[in-house]
């Protein structure tokens, strides 16, 4: 959050969790953003204490925005085609929609309804689980954006290459102790959920992060896969299928 001097509305706006900033420029520029009760214009500056409302047809416009949860499989890119291989979204088909007895959804949307996607994070091509498509700014900054510190939870099956066990002071260093590209990684919690399969908890997501740090302490990563983002878990969603995101969960 920004301190007491005067910062761009939309930057304001970001923060504060109204609109993400390309949407909140846009609005802006359409005159559907108040701010202490008067039509703000592109470049507005506010401070703190000022109030900041939206209109009504930006709030019924941002209550349209669909989230998707899919099980990627594998073989599957988190965003654009390349290499030969598919996005995930070619997946959002109707017939591969699930429903979720214990999540209150919104009702079913036209296909058309869930063009423009995009993956809130990345999941790599040879894993599998939860990954979040969205069409909402809000959501994506929340989850990837710069400060963002919600938890993914990943368990992955692994195999010791230097001896008969990982030692504890290795296991320390996958906790905390570890660097990717000459930085160093934030707090982790790692731990044993049996012989051969590891649970990781990030808050943040370099790339490769969970391969390269088994790397590093002599560990083969032979499967792994995305299990919650924040509060959301992947659950019973079979793989390939999607579902929406229910209008009473949310990732903090």
């Amino acid at each position: 959050m920004s301190d007491g001097a005067p910062v761009r509305l939309s930057k304001r706006m970001s923060e504060l969790g109204l609109a993400s900033r390309r949407e909140a420029d846009a609005w802006i520029e359409r005159g559907l953003v108040k701010v202490d009760g008067v039509v703000a214009i592109l470049g507005t500056k506010v401070l703190p204490g000022q109030k900041i409302s939206i209109d009504r047809q930006a709030e019924s416009e941002q209550a349209r925005r669909h989230t998707v949860l899919l099980n990627k499989p594998i073989g599957y890119v988190s965003g654009q085609a390349e290499d030969g291989y598919q996005p995930a979204a070619v997946l959002v088909l109707p017939e591969n929609q699930w429903h979720d007895p214990r999540v209150r959804e919104r009702s079913a949307p036209p296909r058309k309804a869930l063009l423009g996607l995009a993956p809130a994070g990345r999941l790599d091509i040879d894993s599998t689980g939860l990954l979040v498509l969205t069409q909402d700014g809000r959501i994506a900054r929340q989850l990837i954006g710069e400060d963002s510190s919600v938890e993914k939870e990943y368990l992955v099956r692994v195999r010791y290459t230097r001896g008969a066990r990982l030692p504890e002071a290795d296991l320390r260093r996958l906790n905390h102790g570890l660097s990717l590209d000459g930085r160093a990684l934030r707090p982790a919690k790692v731990n044993w959920q049996n012989e051969d399969q590891l649970r990781f908890v990030l808050r943040e997501g370099r790339k490769r992060q969970i391969r390269r740090m088994c790397e590093a302490v002599g560990l083969q990563v032979l499967a792994l896969q995305r299990v919650r983002i924040g509060r959301v878990l992947l659950g019973a969603l079979p793989q390939g299928k999607w579902r929406l995101l229910g209008p009473d969960e949310s990732f903090a």
